[in-house]
């Protein structure tokens, strides 16, 4: 007999967050989804929509509240609400660093703090973390997005030492490039300086920032589908790893930014590293 497990998840007007409410309610589950808009493309009896700016913390206790009274219970909250930002660490403004850790690392934590009274009482819960490969390493013009990740990943592994003794389930999910909207009219840019545009052409083949996109364009790589499917599946087997890595080259990505890390450590003399 399977019980029927209510969902909160964030940013689910598109790209992934809405492919993991369309996956969650056709295996017959309740989901309440926010978006800023408080809009979603898709209806259904067991959806409920709701608006939600993540960079509020009263907002993020609202929501959490609010889904928590319409449906009796929440099972699972996926933090997947974030955007990317291009910009050389010189480059991004006060304003630029502090959106961004407001949406990518403090959402998700007002989140958390806010469900966790009601999944310890509960004696069950899980709370997954829609991290990426940029949680592991960094690139070039995106350290402020690759700041949020490491941030994310960071108290999500401590919370998870914390609560896996009260029921609740910590999952941070890596994932590489999907073909979403995030890459193209999703991200975000500081302003450039001169003297980051050679190093603009070689990594992105432009040194013009922002770049122009149409509204609908995706940036290639995994379809959110398949991220939802395989999300689903790891929070509805009873165990898994803390780091769920998914997409296509993901793995062979993140094996070589720690290949790269060990061999940084093994540089430094009396710093042995074992393989």
């Amino acid at each position: 007999m399977t019980t029927t497990k209510t969902w909160l998840i964030t940013g689910a007007s598109s790209g992934l967050g809405l492919a993991l409410t369309q996956r969650v309610l056709a295996a017959g589950d309740r989901v309440v989804a926010t978006s800023r808009l408080g809009a979603l493309p898709v209806q259904h009896p067991s959806l409920t929509v709701m608006r939600l700016d993540p960079a509020d913390r009263n907002d993020c206790w609202r929501a959490v509240q609010e889904a928590h009274e319409a449906a009796g219970c929440l099972d699972v909250l996926v933090n997947n609400a974030g955007y990317g930002l291009v910009g050389a660490t010189e480059e991004v403004s006060e304003e630029n660093a502090r959106a961004i850790l407001d949406v990518d690392l403090l959402g998700p934590l007002w989140l958390t703090q806010a469900a966790l009274p009601l999944m310890r009482a509960q004696g069950a819960g899980h709370i997954v973390q829609i991290s990426s490969t940029g949680g592991v390493g960094a690139m070039p013009l995106l350290g402020l997005y690759n700041a949020a990740k490491w941030g994310l990943e960071g108290f999500s592994e401590a919370l998870a030492g914390e609560v896996s003794s009260m029921g609740v389930r910590v999952t941070l999910v890596e994932v590489g490039a999907m073909n979403t909207q995030w890459a193209t009219s999703g991200m975000q840019f500081s302003a450039p300086i001169p003297a980051y545009d050679v190093l603009r052409e070689r990594l992105f083949g432009t040194a013009v920032v922002p770049w122009t996109s149409d509204p609908g364009a995706t940036g290639g790589g995994s379809s959110p589908e398949a991220i939802a499917e395989g999300i689903l599946a790891h929070v509805t087997a009873p165990e898994g790893p803390l780091r769920l890595v998914l997409g296509e080259g993901s793995a062979d990505q993140i094996r070589m930014v720690l290949d790269q890390r060990r061999q940084d450590y093994a540089r430094q003399p009396g710093f042995q590293v074992e393989d």
